[in-house]
């Protein structure tokens, strides 16, 4: 998902992370010699999602289907391939080079006991394989409180052709089997098992309807080659026909500032270089899926997957295990307080 919106805010000044240290102590972890105070034990599992790859279409858009033009260059470098002729994937970032599913059965239920039980988490995997098929329908407008936005839009994908549907999804099993070994009761707001969607309003509207302790997006952007690193989108204040913001704000950048700190110090990957002024935090008036949100939520763009460097995380099972492992400690910092 392209992070430039009509809302989107220029860079502030760096702010510390929940839970975590400074942000000029922080960046260190890129520095070979400061890599010891931040080393934490792997969790890494090794296992996929299983299904097998697709090669698809892409379109480098917004969740609320604004493009991206962070430059006339960038616009450029993140141009999408041509509908029906999709880019063959490169041995070096194949993801089914990736290490061999574990074999375990979708789904699965909380542990009897953890420091989460009874905490109820929505994960909400950005996009949905399947959009590109039902383009009609994701261009359909839905109201975000403040105007009309489409419907969903299909995501972006690696110049490769790993796509963003099939990242959040993998990514979102993962944490599912993280939070539920804490006792957390997780639910999707969709599983690859509808043809679309759901659109922007109901993905917030599952989340308001389960009364979720928690909400996290997860995409991955698609910007110009050289813009690396992750972003936590926060929520504006914003007011205006169904949406209303004004009690989840606060909370909401709490979970943000503890995930994106957890999220540093598991993956080592550095906050975005392009966007959030080096915070690796950004606020948004203009999605709809947190706009119409009710509950504490953010939205997290893991990394660009039109940079090559960036690329080579996004397709991997090992990074991507580490990404949930950050997301998961971050939403596990939050609920506890």
């Amino acid at each position: 998902m392209s992070y430039v919106g009509p809302d989107s805010h220029p860079p502030r000044p760096p702010r510390r992370f929940r839970g975590g240290r400074p942000l000029a102590v922080a960046l260190a972890v890129l520095v070979p010699g400061a890599l010891a105070g931040y080393l934490l034990m792997d969790t890494a599992s090794d296992s996929d999602d299983g299904k097998p790859a697709r090669t698809l279409p892409s379109a480098s858009r917004s969740e609320q289907g604004s493009p991206s033009k962070p430059s006339a260059d960038a616009t450029k470098s993140a141009k999408s391939p041509k509908p029906g002729k999709p880019s063959k994937p490169s041995r070096s970032s194949k993801p089914d080079d990736d290490p061999k599913p574990s074999g375990r059965p979708a789904g699965g239920r909380p542990a009897a006991s953890g420091p989460l039980k009874g905490k109820v988490v929505v994960v909400d995997p950005g996009h949905n394989p399947g959009n590109f098929q039902h383009t009609a329908e994701i261009n359909r407008p839905v109201n975000i409180g403040t105007n009309s936005k489409e419907c969903d839009t299909t995501g972006t994908s690696t110049n490769n052709g790993y796509t963003e549907a099939r990242f959040t999804l993998d990514l979102a099993h993962r944490l599912r089997d993280l939070l539920h070994r804490q006792g957390a009761t997780v639910r999707f707001t969709h599983d690859a098992d509808r043809a679309f969607g759901p659109c922007v309003d109901e993905r917030a509207r599952i989340g308001n309807e389960a009364r979720a302790d928690a909400v996290v997006s997860l995409h991955a952007d698609g910007s110009a080659v050289g813009n690396r690193g992750f972003h936590v989108i926060l929520p504006a204040k914003v007011r205006g026909g169904a949406a209303d913001t004004t009690a989840i704000v606060g909370p909401s950048r709490d979970l943000g500032e503890r995930i994106a700190g957890k999220f540093l110090s598991v993956t080592k990957s550095a906050p975005s270089n392009y966007v959030g002024g080096g915070t690796g935090l950004d606020v948004r008036g203009d999605l709809g899926g947190l706009n119409l949100s009710k509950v504490p939520k953010v939205f997290i763009e893991c990394g660009n997957m039109r940079d090559p460097k960036d690329e080579a995380l996004l397709t991997s099972g090992t990074w991507r295990q580490k990404a949930a492992q950050g997301l998961s400690d971050g939403i596990e910092s939050f609920l506890r307080g």
